[in-house]
């Protein structure tokens, strides 16, 4: 692996208590609505969803909200009919971003994605205009305390790991999307507490910025976090001077 954006670090670093309960929720209730449509509302069938409805009970969702979405997405109650796209472009200094959204008016959700691409120096791209620099793999961060990297790094390899990557206090590790929740259990089993567990668009390749595109991409990239059809923000940052949280 070519490394993390430094968006990812950036992300993690921000205390959760700041963000945004109300839009973690709906992003969640979304993704456990499309999932359940897709792929049915029992999760030990449907990898999807079991995910979902992981983020949710990690993000402290009541489980009458899960149960609900799940009804939504299976049309056992109604609901509102999202629909999935992926949006490409290019951000201040030419850091390649990918959007995922979820969203019940594509049209809408098009103009105010573009409208804040402009507005930071940036601009969308035809699809696969940047996809292509990117990689679908499972990660898993976990606090790396004393002696005990050792240890996660050969449970890592015993339940099927790709790559690890030992970042300030966190391992990263990294596994193909088919092997993501086989090795979140095997962590889970062993009692390790998991910091950020996803499957993620990685980079390949790392753009280096600085100056003030690094502000202003950050600052896009933040807007695009918050939007609430938004989903994933992912990107190949790599900035020389990282702005105070």
């Amino acid at each position: 692996m070519s490394g993390h954006s430094k968006w990812s670090t950036i992300k993690r670093k921000k205390d959760v208590a700041d963000q945004k309960r109300g839009k973690i929720f709906t992003s969640i209730i979304k993704e456990i609505t499309v999932a359940a449509r897709d792929g049915g509302g029992d999760e030990s069938g449907n990898s999807r969803l079991r995910q979902a409805i992981s983020k949710a009970k990690s993000a402290n969702m009541p489980q009458d909200n899960i149960t609900r979405a799940i009804k939504k997405g299976t049309g056992e109650l109604p609901g509102v009919n999202y629909e999935e796209a992926m949006f490409e472009g290019y951000g201040p200094g030419g850091v390649a971003i990918l959007v995922e959204v979820l969203t019940d008016n594509r049209k809408r959700t098009v103009a105010e994605i573009r409208h804040l691409m402009t507005k930071h120096g940036g601009h969308l791209g035809e699809n696969g205009s940047v996809a292509w620099m990117f990689e679908k793999k499972g990660q898993i961060v976990l606090n790396k305390t004393g002696g005990e990297e050792d240890n996660l790094i050969n449970l890592a390899i015993d339940a099927g790991a790709e790559d690890f990557e030992s970042v300030e206090d966190e391992l990263i590790i990294t596994t193909e999307p088919n092997n993501f929740l086989q090795l979140k259990d095997a962590f889970i089993n062993q009692g390790n507490e998991i910091k950020m567990a996803d499957i993620e668009m990685i980079p390949k390749n790392l753009q280096k910025i600085k100056g003030k595109d690094v502000d202003n991409a950050i600052q896009l990239l933040e807007e695009l976090e918050n939007h609430d059809d938004i989903t994933n923000v992912y990107t190949n940052l790599d900035a020389d001077i990282v702005p105070a949280d």
